[in-house]
């Protein structure tokens, strides 16, 4: 896990750099042919590096390659040239929204990342509830590995440390429920779980029910990782514990 976050963290490193040093290397270029080259044109290349920057999903790489790129259009391709003055108002506006859109573009390809990794733990999501439904319908396995099975993908999705299935009716009373609205029930209020994430300082007991049968709970244990699953998460958690309620109904028969 070390070695994996340090290659991480030498990528974003490498990103970073190239965000500062490419639009540096394109506006020296251009200048090169400065008769030739509009500013309209030279604002296109520039924002196709920031878009470029800001495509490997890192914030800090994009907003640096659009300040970088509004600083070297500045000095290489703006009157008076090799000075950071500006003296004709056109060119001050041009620099000006060329760090605007490159900051606009960076917002808008996180935006993209964020959406595609949620769509991507959705479809995680969906086949593990499929996979254990299919487990269920087919009676591959045992009930007992079956429930243990459910637990596992329980514990996964809803990233806490322990996840355990207990065959008593109810769990104490003291103890939180995730209940199959999704919400988080401690002492007759309501937690916050997006904001204060699922209570570490006790388990966490998620009823697995057959009707208005209460046939045992699974215990969640969060441990010193604060987890903090979204409503969507708890939900296919509930799921999965139905699924588990199908199960257990089963065996008893």
């Amino acid at each position: 896990m070390g070695s994996m976050d340090g290659i991480i963290g030498r990528h974003t490193i490498w990103v970073v750099w190239g965000g500062a040093l490419l639009p540096l290397g394109a506006c020296a270029a251009m200048a090169v042919f400065r008769g030739g080259v509009t500013n309209a044109t030279a604002v296109l290349v520039l924002v196709v590096i920031v878009v470029a920057a800001a495509s490997t999903g890192s914030r800090t790489a994009g907003i640096i390659a659009a300040v970088s790129a509004g600083v070297w259009f500045d000095f290489f391709l703006t009157r008076p040239y090799d000075t950071f003055a500006i003296n004709d108002r056109n060119d001050v506006e041009a620099t000006a929204l060329l760090v605007l859109i490159g900051a606009a573009v960076t917002e808008v390809a996180l935006w993209g990342h964020r959406q595609q990794a949620h769509a991507g733990r959705r479809a995680g999501y969906l086949d593990g509830v499929l996979a254990t439904a299919e487990s269920v319908l087919l009676e591959h396995d045992s009930p007992d590995q079956l429930v243990d099975h459910i637990a596992d993908q329980i514990g996964r999705v809803l990233g806490v440390a322990r996840c355990r299935f207990v065959e008593r009716p109810a769990p104490d009373p003291r103890t939180p429920v995730l209940g199959h609205d999704g919400q988080v029930n401690r002492g007759g209020r309501t937690v916050d779980v997006e904001r204060d994430g699922l209570p570490t300082d006790d388990d966490i007991a998620l009823l697995v029910t057959r009707g208005d049968v209460i046939l045992g709970h699974f215990m969640l244990t969060a441990a010193a990782d604060i987890a903090r699953p979204t409503l969507e998460q708890r939900r296919v958690a509930v799921l999965l514990a139905n699924q588990a309620g199908s199960v257990l109904a089963h065996r008893a028969h």
